[in-house]
């Protein structure tokens, strides 16, 4: 077979699955009323006559040539690539709706199926099979027209051409009608539930950073208290008996510390507890609290840890006794931290989930803020660390109440609380994993705004679930899975860059500069309209040169003025901009990055990279600064900023206005086409537009994407 045969075939697309584009040269050709572009948020819209006539005709004439020239295709890949090449298909260039190509009667034979698995009332077998409908052809003119007539005749026109095999169905109201187009008109319109579960997933956030700032303040005083003080010359009442040893440059009444080195180490130990802890351990534990107990009783413990173990850090007596607890303080950090992304990712829609998300990363800034202000009303007190470290409880108790509580078994006032969040509700997804369709129909019913969306949704969502089932497996074995992550190319290229978006993180230098949660709301608008990657490529060149530049402030002489000013204007510059990038884009990466079967452990896996670099570098920061001079430090995190950014140009795909189940096909692309495409197609026509004269066209997209749900 020679390349040209290789080529149509690898392009093809048969009903099971093959391409069958016959290359971009060919696309205006194939479909004349249609053209896209890879950064565009919104799809052309068709109406349903082109729509139809041209799948027709495009499907019916080239499925039997795409479906022998892809089998031939197919077996020379396997024979020159081997291993991968002969486990996975072939790379798609196009991410499609997966009831495209189905008929009128095999999607009804799909509806059956789902009826016959999960006992479907009779009653709502019309809304099931118009659910249906609907994401076949979700670009059907109903989520563009706000007006109850043109929607209604366009779904009759649709119902029409196959009658027979629809059977009688009701039409859909103007309520239906309304609420569908505001998917796209209104995309904030959504239910008061939604919105609940987010507050409470916001509110666990906040107990993650409200937890990382008690210590801040203890440390000027738990050393001393707790007998590890860190400091080379000690007052000599602060140990009993005083310590002896060699005076050096110590003052009269200071004594020189023999266990300076020792209790140093220590020092950042504790510190760095809860952060080790969370990526060796808590991480790890989110997969079968998950597994057995869902989202919501993954989150319960979770809390139930974060609420304990900072009342008995509070009331510690030893060293020793406040490092365990900060240890098991990282166990909930490290579970909570995994699964609330995971919960809101899998319960918002589409066109916002990346903004509802990202809520995680934003609250988990004021909790900083919050904790912050917690500890200077109170460091004047006696014992005051105690109270700093203990008062990281108050957000952790209504998380727990609002998550575990039944309404049954609470006071009318906190079931009312309770009802208004979370009742009863786990993530649809998870209910769906566990083929428990019927609740999964009812948490979507409350996530939803309408019955006929959370209809849709479970149909579309269940047969992507389905397939990613045939495909990937469903080992239940725990340490198979871990394997998995590594080893099967579409986990594995999430797994990449879900690691890429978290070790940036900590290589970008906030470590060394102040959280601010303001700068992180117009990520509320630009996550969804930009896209993650845009928004990391866009902060990472900035982050890097705003630390430069603080870092030359240094050599301005004197300690007040001009350097004080210059270098505290630079990292607020930084701030400014890793607040809308690299601050919240990570989780809500990893959060739908992962196929179901294996989104809690890559989550898992990326925020233990996450917490454990978070852990290393605060055990190591001082003696790094120690080493470096100011300068060094602020151009170190720079040039780490530049690897950054070259990492995730490289290897992070954009994941914006698609469905978790759609992402498959935008992992299924090799790791190796995709930095391919950036080296040699995207780079090259930036560089023309930025320092050219004529850019020339732009380069042909790496998939494109048609006729999918965006809810």
């Amino acid at each position: 077979m020679d390349r040209r045969d290789r080529n149509v075939g690898r392009r093809r697309r048969d009903r099971s699955g093959h391409r069958s584009r016959e290359g971009d040269q060919e696309l205006g050709d194939i479909e004349p009323h249609r053209r896209y572009h890879p950064t565009s948020p919104q799809q052309y819209v068709p109406d349903a006559a082109s729509y139809q006539s041209s799948s027709d005709e495009y499907y019916g004439e080239g499925r039997d040539a795409g479906r022998d020239a892809g089998r031939d295709a197919g077996r020379d890949v396997g024979r020159r690539g081997g291993g991968e090449a002969q486990q996975e298909p072939n790379v798609p260039d196009e991410i499609r709706n997966p009831f495209e190509d189905d008929t009128a009667a095999e999607l009804m034979a799909k509806v059956q199926d789902l009826v016959t698995e999960t006992s479907w009332p009779n009653r709502d077998l019309s809304l099931l099979k118009l659910g249906a409908i609907l994401a076949k052809h979700p670009t059907a003119d109903l989520k563009n027209e706000q007006t109850y007539d043109t929607g209604r005749e366009n779904m009759r026109d649709i119902i029409e051409r196959d009658r027979d095999a629809y059977g009688e169905l009701r039409e859909i109201d103007a309520d239906e009608i309304v609420h569908l187009g505001n998917e796209v008109a209104r995309r904030w319109a959504q239910p008061r539930a939604l919105y609940f579960t987010i507050v409470l997933c916001s509110i666990g956030a906040a107990v993650q950073g409200w937890d990382q700032t008690g210590v801040n303040s203890a440390n000027l005083n738990f050393p001393l208290d707790l007998h590890i003080p860190i400091d080379r010359c000690i007052p000599r009442s602060a140990t009993s008996p005083p310590m002896t040893g060699p005076r050096g440059d110590c003052p009269q009444d200071h004594v020189f510390n023999p266990k300076f080195d020792r209790n140093t180490w220590i020092f950042g130990l504790i510190n760095a507890a809860p952060y080790l802890s969370s990526s060796l351990v808590g991480c790890w534990l989110a997969n079968p609290l998950n597994y057995y107990w869902g989202r919501r009783g993954a989150v319960f413990v979770a809390a139930v840890f974060c609420l304990v173990t900072v009342i008995g850090s509070g009331i510690s007596r030893t060293w020793e006794q406040l490092l365990v607890c900060r240890l098991l303080l990282g166990i909930g950090m490290g579970a909570k931290a995994t699964t609330v992304p995971i919960f809101a990712a899998e319960s918002a829609p589409a066109q916002i989930r990346g903004a509802l998300v990202m809520c995680w990363q934003m609250w988990v800034a004021f909790g900083i803020f919050v904790g912050y202000s917690a500890n200077l009303a109170v460091y004047k007190t006696s014992n005051a660390w105690r109270l700093q470290l203990g008062s990281a409880f108050i957000p952790a108790v209504p998380l727990v109440m609002g998550i575990y509580l039944c309404p049954e078994s609470a006071t009318p006032i906190l079931s009312t609380f309770i009802i208004l969040t979370l009742p009863k509700n786990r993530s649809p997804r998870w209910y769906m994993k566990k083929h428990q369709y019927m609740k999964a129909y009812d948490s979507l019913c409350r996530l939803r705004n309408s019955r006929l969306q959370a209809a849709r949704d479970l149909f579309y969502v269940r047969h992507q679930l389905l397939n990613e089932e045939r495909r990937l497996g469903k080992d239940t074995k725990y340490f198979n899975r871990v394997k998995t992550l590594f080893t099967k190319g579409r986990v594995r290229r999430a797994t990449l860059a879900a690691f890429v978006v978290m070790i940036a993180q900590q290589m970008c230098g906030i470590n060394i500069a102040v959280f601010y949660s303001s700068f992180a709301f117009p990520a509320l608008i630009t996550i969804d309209r930009w896209g993650r990657r845009t928004l990391l490529l866009f902060t990472f060149p900035n982050m890097a040169w705003t630390l430069l530049a603080a870092g030359f402030c240094f050599y301005i002489k004197g300690t007040k003025g001009a350097h004080l000013g210059l270098i505290t204007f630079f990292i607020y510059l930084f701030d400014v901009f890793y607040s809308p990038g690299e601050g919240p884009v990570p989780f809500t990466y990893s959060a739908e990055a992962f196929p179901l079967a294996y989104r809690e452990l890559g989550m898992s896996f990326a925020v233990a990279v996450n917490l454990f670099f978070a852990g290393v570098l605060s055990l190591t920061f001082p003696a790094m600064t120690s080493k470096l001079t100011p300068q060094g430090a602020f151009g170190f995190y720079a040039v780490l900023n530049i690897m950054a950014f070259i990492l995730i140009f490289l290897f992070v795909p954009e994941t914006k206005l698609k469905t978790l189940e759609d992402l498959d096909g935008v992992f299924n692309v090799s790791t190796r086409k995709f930095a391919k495409h950036q080296i040699y197609q995207e780079l090259p026509f930036w560089w023309r537009g930025r320092f050219g004269r004529d850019p020339g066209d732009p380069p042909p997209p790496l998939y494109t994407v048609r006729n999918l749900q965006r809810a």
